[in-house]
């Protein structure tokens, strides 16, 4: 602050604006990791939650001991514009009982004459759910490589937390749909 006050008037208020500028731009580039990060931990804007096996095993014996019923899940797949893959779900919905583990298949295949490098995006309606739906496994961690015409089966491991029985907001809700996009990732095309 010494330094400061050695300056004039209007060489402190130059300086307090290029320091209250830099704060400003600082907290742009943070916003989205920020918002990310909001978003998966809270399932905010239907951000589905990550989980691990113990966690699958902790729900299970919570559903189990709740009587929890059973939730239809949906499933949606498209692509980006840009992206030459055909990419659907082997099945159109499941039948869950909460708290338990489940499976569901997507198949992708590279329609081009070159490998690409695709990323899955994914969301969950209603938005509420997110906070419920938890994966284990899928294929949207990591980025996915398909050689020319290569075809694959692609699995999601995932359950619906029981304690979405006890959310007021989740009452009524009885189908979640999961939805995935495809987008060409940055290096796409190796």
């Amino acid at each position: 602050m010494k330094a400061i006050s050695g300056l004039g008037k209007n060489q402190r208020i130059a300086f307090l604006a290029a320091l209250a500028s830099l704060a400003m731009l600082a907290l742009g580039f943070a916003a989205v990791p920020l918002y990310r990060m909001f978003c998966q931990v809270t399932g905010f804007a239907g951000t589905t939650q990550r989980a691990t096996s113990a966690d699958a095993d902790l729900a299970a014996r919570m559903a189990e001991s709740a009587g929890a019923g059973t939730m239809s899940i949906r499933f949606d797949a498209s692509k980006d514009r840009g992206m030459p893959w055909t990419f659907k779900p082997l099945q159109s919905t499941q039948t869950v009982a909460i708290g338990e583990r489940s499976m569901a298949f997507f198949t992708a295949r590279n329609d081009s004459d070159k490998p690409v490098t695709g990323r899955a995006t994914y969301n969950v309606e209603p938005d509420q759910a997110g906070a419920y739906f938890n994966k284990i496994q899928c294929f949207c961690f990591t980025e996915q490589t398909l050689q020319p015409h290569q075809e694959v089966r692609m699995p999601v491991l995932y359950y619906v937390d029981p304690k979405a029985l006890k959310d007021p907001d989740m009452k009524g809700v009885q189908q979640i749909t999961l939805s995935y996009t495809f987008h060409v990732a940055k290096n796409g095309a190796e």
